[in-house]
């Protein structure tokens, strides 16, 4: 990526180098022009502009040199200039359908060559991809959205103007904030959501909040990522004190200016063991409770039938993330998009799993992966390795007093009667190889009751029968829970900050009829 000091300096060495073709690819074609202009100020090298709205002008007298709009004309005009004067620059601003070999191509093409020999410069602003028989002749430079540090600036210009007219809440850390969480947005975006905000009068600390809420607008709809709506008054989660108190600190991490000790933002989590167990909740509840937008990457979505299409599908999906950060990117069931060991003959999902380790290597975005698997033997040795992820968490079917905490949870969120201190402690008894999504069920089966019958329905019994008739995956299907937990043992800390027991497999409970 490229941030605008090393943009404007590399762009500096290519005018001054005479480089006949230079090829800018960036979303900002406002901002680029500004780098451009200030440059032209500094060297003294004629530069033209040509825009569909205005023909070509002058860059620095802003004043009309050729009236023809047309690209096609632009074209001749500085073919017609390049071969009577030397060491001119051309900057076009929209031309479009320079992806392969076509007329408008072929005419540029023509005019880099007669601009090598003639000491000219053409300089393209776009944001796809150049015919390469055209790229050849010249070099590519990408300006990315502001970062940070940038981003600090824009917003001390925009704010910073209006501190005697209204009053303005923010601090130097508030302003920060701000910084990072409008980075990756276009100035003009950064601009409009704080001018939005401005516009009520004032700037209070709870703004820093709203612009999540902008940004998360803005980003709703992105390539190749879900975005997921929380509820969070909907979002509970009992046990994996271990996760929850790792999590915390992870938070103060993701907020802290990390790069006076050349640290990286945390990249996020990998958790792994029992279906049913909560791990794809905590993604949600990570989100909500750092009050971050959520979006899910689905690789069965952005597999492609056509060579290439998967790899530069999950790339865009990668940058979005990056765009969109600070921000939580959930991938659940990671070994159906990431399994090693496949049949795949054409090399697709070796060059995503490439792919993937090198991104979360080297984006320096606060983007904090959640990733959750439950065969995680599928999943290549390579993921797993110290480094990948920040950390590595087992989620284990829940000890005793958790399991308490998810019923009482369940309970209190379905707006039942709590059973007799007995009852609760004979259900939680009962409930001994329960999942969390067993828990939710059999409470859920309580609350349907009450829906059903009324609330003077629920009982004692009630709540027996309904927790004697589910069957957990731990009865159904011992040998698979076995081996995922006898894994988990051995290579992952304990999601619930309680040291591994051996799951005593009695089954005390059989199925009966509710009257």
């Amino acid at each position: 990526m490229s941030d605008k000091i090393e943009f404007k300096n590399s762009l500096l060495r290519m005018f001054r180098a005479r480089i006949p073709f230079i090829s800018i690819r960036s979303i900002e074609r406002t901002r680029v022009l500004e780098i451009i202009q200030e440059l032209a100020e500094e060297i003294s090298i004629p530069m033209y502009v040509h825009s569909l709205s205005h023909g070509m002008t002058d860059i620095k007298t802003k004043k009309t040199v050729n009236d023809d709009r047309s690209v096609v004309g632009g074209i001749d005009f500085a073919v017609q200039n390049i071969s009577q004067r030397q060491n001119l620059t051309f900057i076009f601003t929209e031309v479009s359908d320079l992806e392969d070999d076509n007329i408008v191509s072929r005419h540029i093409y023509d005019c880099v060559v007669q601009a090598i020999d003639r000491g000219g410069s053409i300089c393209i602003i776009s944001t796809k991809s150049v015919w390469s028989q055209l790229q050849r002749l010249g070099m590519t430079l990408t300006l990315d959205p502001p970062n940070e540090d940038e981003m600090l600036k824009i917003v001390r210009e925009c704010v910073l103007p209006y501190q005697n007219a209204f009053p303005i809440e923010w601090d130097e850390k508030d302003f920060k904030m701000a910084a990072s969480i409008l980075a990756n947005m276009t100035k003009i975006e950064a601009e409009n959501v704080l001018a939005t905000q401005m516009a009520k009068g004032s700037l209070t600390k709870d703004d820093i909040r709203l612009l999540t809420q902008e940004k998360d607008k803005l980003f709703s709809d992105i390539s190749g990522l879900e975005k997921v709506k929380i509820d969070p008054g909907m979002l509970s989660v009992g046990g994996l004190s271990g996760l929850q108190q790792w999590l915390d600190n992870q938070k103060q991490l993701l907020t802290a200016d990390l790069k006076a000790r050349k640290l990286r933002p945390p990249r996020g989590v990998l958790l792994v063991g029992v279906p049913g167990c909560g791990k794809s909740l905590s993604a949600k509840f990570i989100a909500a409770t750092w009050n971050l937008p959520l979006y899910r990457l689905d690789f069965a979505a952005i597999q492609g039938m056509y060579v290439g299409q998967s790899e530069n599908r999950l790339k865009e999906a990668f940058e979005s993330a990056d765009n969109a950060s600070p921000c939580i990117l959930w991938i659940d069931e990671i070994e159906k998009g990431l399994a090693a060991n496949t049949s795949d003959s054409s090399g697709v999902t070796t060059r995503m799993i490439g792919q993937f380790l090198f991104w979360l290597q080297e984006s320096t975005e606060k983007v904090f992966v959640v990733a959750t698997a439950n065969d995680v033997t599928k999943l290549p040795p390579e993921l797993l390795r110290k480094g990948r992820f920040d950390e590595l968490f087992f989620v284990d079917l829940p000890e005793e007093n958790e399991r308490a905490d998810i019923i009482n949870l369940y309970i209190e969120k379905n707006l039942l009667s709590q059973p007799s201190s007995e009852t609760f402690d004979k259900l939680v008894t009962l409930s001994s190889g329960f999942a969390g999504s067993d828990l939710e069920g059999a409470v859920r089966d309580v609350a349907i009751q009450a829906v059903i019958n009324g609330d003077d329905f629920v009982n004692d019994k009630l709540y027996e029968t309904c927790f004697m008739n589910i069957v957990p995956l731990s009865k159904t299907s011992p040998e698979k829970i076995d081996a995922i937990r006898e894994w988990g043992k051995e290579r992952a800390l304990p999601a619930s900050g309680l040291s591994w027991k051996p799951f005593d497999d009695k089954v005390t409970m059989r199925r009966s009829i509710i009257i």
